[in-house]
């Protein structure tokens, strides 16, 4: 079976496996995991790859390949709690989310997968939330669901449990920092279980067993935003984890939306800014609903696979000059392959084997640096 168009993929048993050890071994991301099977065409393929591309970018040590076994175990702990591991383009991966270029490879989803399938708006907000947050997030929740909308949002404190449990009849997704069975906060556990039972669903790119750290939150951030055809944020301080989910969103070409507050209130002070930088002003259901339709029916904007093939082993010359050019401000990758006057099959080699050595970063829109 083709594994070249990842966002179309239905996999057997063994290629499960294949992409479960892929993604969890180290320094493998969702974009490195999209490059390695573009250009090897199979994880199988991948794997027997990587100790070499690694050794090549200037690994410190050999790093850590996922064992079969050890992703057998995952599968099995997966299946005991309900979670199934799927791939982009099976049924209960939220195709919107799998049309970008960073989506996980296998998202472990747990619940009803027709919720998933269905057309979703984030809420997201304050933690720490007013009064009055909490009642609007409830009520644009509800109207939402009411209008046939699926609300997605992050199961904290605040906000998002207004917005889930406002939405339990009409479905709702939990967006898990951490593992199925480490739910945070612990005291959302019920809600958890309440959403579940009343028809929705819970998603995550963690394994079974992963505690949630601090850096697992914006990670979480761009798959509520993902999922959605846009995000609406009802409070947010300035440099909040909702402001990030927003920044996220825009970058996905998704819909902000922006509940305005007392410019007296801290917690207002973040939503009012995106207003200012162009954020939709919202006060109701309807202004999410004017905004979303006309885009429902258009076709998703499917990512193009890179079909472009690794070079030959790149010589010395070459990987020195691209890591001369590399520092710890990012750079585009265009001007990367300009700068370095060299194809731009050779500057892609060099930069995975950069990044299996653990020495790079991708970031968003095209851009890279050194760690």
């Amino acid at each position: 079976m083709d594994q070249r168009t990842p966002v179309t993929t239905h996999l057997n048993e063994a290629q499960r496996i294949d992409w479960l050890r892929l993604i969890r071994s180290d320094n493998v991301g969702p974009r490195t995991f999209r490059s390695l099977i573009n250009h090897f065409g199979s994880a199988r393929s991948a794997l027997d790859r990587l100790p070499a591309l690694a050794q090549r970018g200037g690994a410190a040590r050999p790093a850590r390949i996922c064992s079969e076994q050890d992703a057998q175990a995952e599968i099995a702990a997966s299946n005991r709690i309900g979670v199934s591991l799927l791939a982009p383009g099976e049924t209960g991966y939220p195709p919107r989310l799998a049309a970008l270029e960073d989506a996980p490879p296998l998202l472990a989803v747990r619940g009803t997968p027709e919720a998933l399938m269905r057309p979703m708006i984030a809420v997201v907000g304050s933690r720490n939330a007013s009064g009055a947050g909490l009642k609007f997030a409830g009520a644009i929740a509800r109207d939402l669901g009411d209008a046939g909308f699926v609300i997605a949002s992050g199961l904290a404190r605040g906000i998002d449990q207004a917005a889930h449990r406002a939405s339990l009849a009409s479905g709702t997704v939990a967006v898990l920092a951490g593992g199925h069975d480490r739910i945070y906060p612990p005291e959302h556990e019920d809600l958890l279980t309440q959403l579940l039972d009343a028809g929705g669903a819970a998603i995550s790119e963690m394994p079974v067993g992963h505690v949630p750290r601090a850096r697992d939150f914006p990670r979480r951030n761009r798959l509520i935003s993902g999922t959605s055809l846009g995000v609406v944020v009802v409070e947010a301080a300035h440099r909040s984890g909702s402001l990030i989910t927003a920044r996220v969103a825009a970058e996905q070409g998704r819909e902000v939306f922006a509940v305005p507050g007392s410019p007296l209130d801290p917690r207002a002070a973040g939503t009012n800014d995106l207003i200012k930088q162009g954020a939709t002003l919202t006060t109701g259901a309807s202004d999410v609903i004017d905004a979303v339709e006309p885009i429902m029916g258009r076709p998703l904007a499917v990512r193009e696979a890179e079909d472009e093939p690794l070079a030959p082993e790149p010589n010395a010359s070459d990987r020195d000059r691209l890591i001369s050019l590399l520092g710890p401000s990012p750079i585009l990758l265009d001007d990367l392959i300009r700068m370095a006057g060299t194809s731009p099959a050779i500057v892609r080699t060099v930069l995975l084997e950069l990044e299996l050595a653990g020495r790079l970063e991708r970031l968003g829109g095209g851009l890279v640096c050194l760690i």
